[in-house]
């Protein structure tokens, strides 16, 4: 599956960090984990702390597929508000939902600081009204967060003027949030995995999963097999393929990155990201060497050809929205371009854990929508949680349950 268009930055700017060996013979392990981004190697990274002997295998390199695309917001906001998730699933499980996102950012910090030199750097959120008719909707939303004890406080036009420059009627700014290199921080992460002992592998590819009341198998393309008691499908978006229920559509995003910008020319937006009302949302971050990016305009495209030809176009408007969003900076001159592709469920939420199709052993992590990264570092205590046998709050409404 090919899963990103154009020069993300990420993999210009680190390049091939490390190479790891192929599959090259059969191996037992507790728990077999397939794909390599930045999902899997959350979870391996739980499961190995905590006594599981884990095997990853990826069929391409290591973090090379959307991980390496990513524009890695991380953010305690779902795509789908607190009052529509809360409408749907009832107060609590809204509030559990928003919590946990928020409480993922400050595991992601840890986790970060652990591995070290990954990019990782808090910030404020801004999420500004796209249009004065979203004005009141997005008062509700604020009021909504706080009432459950999140950060999130009312902006009024004149304030996001004089602050960022933006013209906005309203916005919610938060100080829970934070920006990462997510190919660097995957990257890292399996390396360090390796160095203690983890079995890492990739252009490895699993062809056929089988599994039992007692074990699973993982037959590779090349012919060596992973027995394993549990097996986790963290293929990303490719792992739509084991499971013949269509929960999540694939769409295209498109993002550009532009040259370093002089010192303060940023201003205030150096230390938040910032994203809209409007749906689908333009979204904006920057990176420690003074570059701006900027992302968003996705469509429904899911052929890799017709994605590949509206990259520098989609880019190119791109920049055009974000220089009359933020009239004050200098003219932005795009360094690189891309588009990856990401997919969304209906509500907004990810599934993780087992489904009836494969059984109890082969658990999905399939961290979709426009937080994945965040998803991910819950779904990772998640799933060890469902391994170990234990209870987990979030295993029904991040699970294949809620959906009846």
């Amino acid at each position: 599956m090919d899963l990103k268009s154009g020069y993300p930055f990420w993999a210009v700017k680190n390049g091939l960090m490390t190479a790891f060996p192929p599959l090259r013979g059969d191996v037992r392990c507790d728990v077999a984990i397939v794909g390599g981004g930045i999902t899997s190697a959350l979870i391996a990274r739980e499961l190995a702390a905590h006594g599981h002997e884990v095997c990853v295998v990826e069929q391409r390199d290591i973090a090379w597929g959307s991980t390496a695309a990513s524009t890695a917001l991380l953010q305690y906001e779902i795509d789908e508000h607190l009052v529509d998730i809360s409408k749907q699933y009832g107060d609590d499980n809204g509030a559990l939902a928003y919590r946990a996102c928020a409480s993922a950012i400050d595991q992601l910090q840890d986790v970060s600081r652990a591995v070290r030199d990954v990019g990782f750097a808090r910030c404020d959120s801004l999420y500004y009204a796209s249009r004065p008719w979203h004005v009141r909707r997005l008062r509700a939303e604020g009021e909504a967060r706080r009432r459950i004890g999140l950060d999130s406080r009312w902006l009024e036009a004149d304030d996001i003027r004089d602050r960022y420059g933006i013209e906005a009627p309203a916005a919610l700014l938060t100080s829970q949030a934070a920006s990462v290199d997510p190919y660097r921080l995957a990257s890292r992460i399996f390396q360090q995995l390796e160095k203690q002992g983890v079995a890492v592998h990739d252009r490895t590819t699993v062809t056929d999963i089988a599994s039992t009341s007692r074990r699973v198998v993982l037959r590779t393309e090349a012919g060596p097999s992973i027995t394993a008691s549990h097996a986790i499908l963290a293929a990303g978006y490719a792992t739509q393929q084991w499971l013949d229920q269509r929960v999540a559509r694939n769409r295209s995003s498109y993002a550009f990155i532009s040259d370093p910008l002089e010192a303060g020319a940023l201003g205030a937006i150096e230390n938040t990201c910032a994203w809209e009302t409007a749906r689908p949302y333009l979204y904006l971050r920057t990176t420690p060497d003074q570059r701006l990016l900027v992302g968003g305009d996705d469509d429904r495209i899911d052929v890799p050809a017709r994605r590949d030809a509206r990259v520098e176009k989609k880019a190119t408007k791109l920049r055009d929205r974000a220089q009359a969003l933020l009239p004050r900076l200098p003219t932005l001159a795009p360094g690189f371009s891309w588009a990856g592709t990401f997919a969304e469920t209906a509500d907004g939420l990810p599934f993780f854990g087992a489904h009836a199709q494969r059984g109890p052993r082969v658990h999905y992590a399939m961290a979709y929508g426009g937080n994945g990264i965040t998803y991910s570092m819950l779904g990772a205590g998640l799933l060890r949680a469902q391994i170990e046998r234990r209870a987990h709050p979030l295993a029904k409404l991040f699970g294949f349950a809620r959906l009846g």
